[in-house]
């Protein structure tokens, strides 16, 4: 199934195999347990993707992780929040591996932070939404779609933290909640080389999200794709691969996640389901953090 699917997703998409990705260190500071530093590389249009590259201090890392940011309306917070700079605490994963042992590379997504164009760092522009919108509309004007850029960046992503980071190709994956758990679960579908996955607040069933008048977010909005696909298919296409599933029950972004789960084939999948709303807690925080570092302290 990963194969079928990964390649009808990656036609579909005219989307590329992943390439070696020349990148810049720039900023470096040190912190408790920690060092962070930012990397910049080219996207497929030549555009600069700035990311924080968190390392473990004083020790080789274990393995590593591209964590993809959330959405949460605010495009001024991306790379920034999972280094807990700004934003919801419960978002800062990047301090919290690396202290852990694990190399993160967290890039700020098309549209977000210091890739809004004009306006860059964490304070609002009042052109925000409209560059988010734009981003999916001016690609379907040329017949492409926002979901091969957002997917190739992902890759780029994951091939600067292999580099970067010199961390083993076997200990490496994926993880994001809200928008960037959907950013995680088609990464992880299409690209084999992500060894682990975790998908927060992002399974949900189209035909739920369709019941619930949920929103569709712009990274998703491809001309045909529920005639061909469903959640539980793109999750099904990263098993065997481990991967950690949370939602819930008050979330309309993964009402339905227990039933998506229940469709899916083998025993790939570990589910951590609360009876709370989308925003992360304490709980849920702790949980992705120690399921990430058992990925690669014991493989």
């Amino acid at each position: 199934m990963m194969t079928d699917l990964a390649s009808t997703l990656r036609a579909r998409l005219a989307l590329a195999h992943p390439v070696p990705v020349a990148f810049r260190r720039g900023d470096f500071r040190e912190a408790s347990g920690f060092h962070r530093e930012r990397i910049e590389y080219r996207g497929l249009e030549g555009d600069v993707i700035p990311a924080f590259l968190f390392m473990p201090e004083h020790r080789q890392a274990l393995g590593g992780v591209v964590v993809f940011h959330q959405h949460n309306g605010e495009f001024h917070f991306g790379k920034s929040e999972v280094a807990g700079v700004v934003g919801d605490r419960y978002q800062a994963f990047g301090p919290a591996l690396a202290r852990r042992g694990l190399a993160v590379l967290a890039p700020d997504a098309i549209t977000f932070e210091d890739r809004r164009g004009a306006v860059q760092g964490v304070e609002p522009g009042d052109r925000d939404w409209v560059q988010h919108y734009n981003a999916m509309a001016y690609r379907l004007l040329d017949g492409d779609l926002l979901m091969r850029k957002c997917l190739d960046d992902a890759q780029r992503a994951l091939s600067v933290l292999l580099d970067a980071a010199e961390v083993d190709e076997r200990l490496v994956g994926v993880a994001g909640h809200s928008y960037g758990g959907y950013t995680a679960l088609y990464h992880a579908a299409v690209d084999a080389r992500c060894r682990f996955a975790c998908v927060s607040g992002a399974v949900c069933s189209f035909a739920t999200r369709r019941r619930e008048d949920t929103g569709i977010t712009l990274f998703e909005t491809v001309p045909g794709l529920a005639r061909q696909i469903d959640t539980h298919d793109v999750l099904s296409a990263i098993g065997p691969r481990p991967t950690l599933v949370v939602s819930g029950t008050e979330d309309k972004y993964s009402r339905d996640a227990d039933q998506v789960v229940a469709k899916v084939a083998g025993d790939f999948i570990t589910e951590l389901r609360v009876d709370r709303g989308h925003a992360l807690d304490q709980e849920r925080f702790d949980a992705i953090v120690e399921w990430l570092v058992d990925r690669v302290a014991d493989p």
